[in-house]
This record gives structure tokens, sequence and C-alpha cells, in this order.
């Protein structure tokens, strides 16, 4: 039996893997957030961090938010949220920044992470954009007020 060559790399894969691993992860959010809303809150401890891309389509959020965070925005499901919808696609949260009432509505494809630090347990996602379907720029971005529901969280961070 002879030895492979050192120096082959490994056959391009016909295969979405990392794509069937992603959706697979996004079900388990799915999943999580559903089992919040139908038991009527968190248990415990358990809180979560949830990142996604602001201008991903499909999400829909107040535009005084989409203008202060114009890529990313991490919010945080704990004490003070309200109507947790749990669709196939997407989830809808009431949230308050700054004392003003919020809804938003996120799909599970523009998530970039999910974190419960009540248990140490975090998923981080890769988001791809889709192409623009030749539409206008989005308007010019205004400074606001900073967000009392927002948290900066540094995904790449090693303990």
């Amino acid at each position: 039996m002879t030895e492979p060559p050192e120096n082959q790399e490994p056959p391009d894969s016909l295969i979405a893997y990392d794509e069937i691993v992603q959706d697979s992860l996004r079900q388990v959010v799915r999943k999580v957030l559903g089992d919040v809303a139908d038991g009527g809150g968190l248990p415990g401890a358990h809180h979560f961090f949830i990142a996604f891309r602001t201008r991903f389509p499909g999400v829909d959020m107040p535009r005084h938010l989409l203008e202060r965070y114009p890529e990313e925005m991490t919010v945080v499901l704990q004490h003070r949220y309200w109507d947790l919808l749990v669709d196939d696609e997407h989830f809808e949260v009431g949230l308050t920044f700054n004392q003003v009432p919020a809804k938003l509505s996120i799909p599970y494809k523009a998530i970039t992470g999910f974190v419960d630090p009540a248990v140490n347990f975090a998923l981080q996602f890769i988001v791809t954009m889709p192409e623009p379907a030749d539409e206008p720029p989005p308007p010019p971005l205004e400074d606001s007020e900073s967000g009392s529901n927002v948290v900066s969280f540094d995904f790449k961070r090693k303990k």
C-alpha cells in the first residue's frame, strides 16, 4: 500500500456541509426560543444575547435603531421583553430601548451569535448577505442615543 503525498489538499466538496451545519444550529436557536415562548418565560437564570445583521432581508426594526446600529446589533432577552413569537423562519420580540418600546422581527439567517451566559453556551454563525437587486443605497445614518437593551459582545474573545 502506498502512502498519499503529504502536500495533497483535500478535494472541494460537492456537498454544502458548512451550510447544512449552520442551518441545523440555527434550529437550536429556534427550538430554545420556541420553548421559552411556550413556557411563558426564561427558566432559572437563563438569559440570551442574540447578535444579528440589521440590514439582512426580513429584519424589521424601528428606523432609529437601524440608524444607530447600521450593521450589527446585540439584544438581550432577560427580564424586560414581551410578545415573543417564534416562527419557522424568524422570531419577533418586544423590547425597550431608552424606555421606548420597540418590536423587532429577526430571521434566523440574520443571527450571527447566540449566547446563554448562565450556562456558558454559545453559537456563532456565518451570515452571508444576499446580493442586492439594484436597490438604491440606504439613507444616510444619523447619530442617536445609546440603547439600554443593546450589548456589545466580542464573540472572538477566548477565556
